[in-house]
């Protein structure tokens, strides 16, 4: 026989609870009062807070989230009268989980229009966040971040490469981010625990970078009252940078190949040699072999600091990186200002891609901080950007800088593409979703050249 409580009729859910109970946004209802009135089942999962105790509680207690404090979304809502749409922030669920949300509020009103209250929903971001995660591994080693297969190439190498003690050569134009790379050689290596000391070796004159590099003892000369121990001696067990070292003396350039044939320096004034034990990375954007040929740089030391050599591609050959770098130098902003800049608009991204940028990802930078200082709220626009980037513009128009920045991007995928598939163009097409001919198509459209037999002709020819 059925028990007394099985027997009795559960109370039939309205329509309008029939739905916020089936749907996978948590969504609860708050009094003028901000004492929560209702919370639906997919509430109860997220935050892991039955209803039971929920209801009758202050928001504030229940739905613990980054953006209680300062800039609570219902509050918003609920003073200006104006619904928020998707909002992102985090809560800490009832098992002190760090939960990612995207959150959306209005203001409740009865049938006269008076407030009566305010509705939130908020959707779990979790697994969202975790495919985030997951894409920014494939295009991340260390701080280093690219979707651009010239820089995949290097990430490729750059783990062995911190593998190994040899003396590496980065080269690439100004504001490429060699020293980035450098740190992330030293990060990954075995030495990552000692110190990463930088020197610009274009910056000081002789006499001072030779005291910055090699230090001196008490009385080595006037004013120098006690030891000072160099660059080289402060970056035992670490990693010694030097960077420009295109610009050093011929007479510089014979104390640095000693130091890197025997590993031993001497401070100014000392009457014995001291020992170094450092990592040296060498950078520069000149070219060592055309300062060879003209008699500029020393031959031996060339050799000697050529022995890996990882070369930079400039922004430009890489301009499907332009809406990442541009996205992570927004949300430092955001971080250090306390601001809450949405990107960047359509139009204000289009004109990103079609500038050259001579200067770089240092330039990049400079032009997004610049916008940041001009932009208050919501989406970097055209209005806030350089007059550099704006004047470009409007030359080509607005669909016509978003179309070539759209053939750039599309450009990118197809390479890349075709190189994951070894050139075979059927593969290609399915891995992009497209239809063969669309593809083909598009290669001639965008100009992309290819070679004579794709992966499937010379795999076909193998017998």
């Amino acid at each position: 026989m059925k028990s007394r409580a099985e027997q009795k009729t559960k109370t039939p859910l309205s329509p309008t609870e029939a739905i916020l109970e089936s749907i996978s946004d948590g969504v609860f209802t708050v009094d003028l009062e901000w004492r929560i009135t209702s919370f639906n089942r997919a509430a109860e999962e997220i935050t892991g807070v039955a209803r039971r105790e929920a209801v009758g509680r202050p928001c504030s207690e229940v739905f613990r989230s980054s953006m209680c404090e300062v800039e609570c979304a219902l509050r918003q809502s609920m003073e200006s009268g104006k619904a928020v749409v998707g909002k992102s922030g985090y809560i800490v669920n009832a098992q002190g989980k760090r939960i990612p949300i995207s959150v959306s509020t209005a203001v409740l009103r009865d049938s006269q229009g008076r407030a009566i209250g305010g509705a939130e929903t908020f959707r779990d971001l979790s697994d969202v966040e975790a495919l985030r995660r997951e894409l920014e591994c494939r295009f991340r080693v260390g701080d280093l971040t690219s979707r651009s297969p010239l820089m995949q190439r290097i990430f490729e190498v750059l783990p062995p490469i911190a593998a190994s003690p040899s003396t590496v050569l980065l080269l690439g134009e100004t504001g490429t981010g060699k020293e980035l790379v450098a740190r992330t050689i030293h990060d990954l290596s075995s030495r990552r625990d000692g110190p990463f000391i930088a020197v610009n070796c274009g910056a000081l004159p002789d006499t001072l970078l030779e005291s910055e590099l090699f230090g001196y003892k008490a009385g080595a000369f006037t004013g120098a009252n006690k030891n000072k121990p160099g660059r080289f001696a402060l970056a035992r067990g670490g990693t010694l940078l030097l960077d420009e070292i295109g610009e050093v003396s011929p007479a510089m350039q014979v104390r640095l190949l000693r130091v890197l044939q025997e590993r031993t320096f001497e401070p100014l004034g000392a009457t014995r040699g001291e020992k170094t034990d450092a990592r040296v990375i060498v950078a520069t954007n000149r070219d060592l072999a055309d300062l060879v040929r003209r008699g500029d740089f020393r031959e031996d030391l060339y050799y000697r600091v050529n022995v890996v050599r990882v070369e930079l591609p400039p922004l430009r050959r890489r301009k499907e990186d332009i809406p990442l770098l541009a996205g992570q130098f927004v949300e430092r902003f955001n971080r250090l200002q306390g601001k809450a800049i949405q990107g960047f608009s359509s139009e204000a991204l289009s004109l990103l891609m079609a500038h050259d940028w001579p200067g770089n990802v240092r330039e990049l930078e400079n032009a997004v901080e610049r916008a940041f200082v001009l932009c208050r709220e919501g989406a970097i626009g055209i209005a806030h950007l350089p007059e550099a980037l704006t004047s470009h513009g409007e030359t080509r128009k607005g669909e016509s800088a978003m179309r070539t920045a759209h053939d750039i991007i599309d450009a990118q995928a197809i390479r890349t593409a075709l190189e994951r598939n070894g050139f075979n163009r059927l593969a290609a097409a399915k891995e992009l979703g497209i239809h063969k001919t669309t593809l083909f198509r598009r290669i001639h459209s965008l100009g992309i050249s290819l070679p004579q037999r794709d992966g499937r002709s010379r795999s076909s020819n193998k017998k």
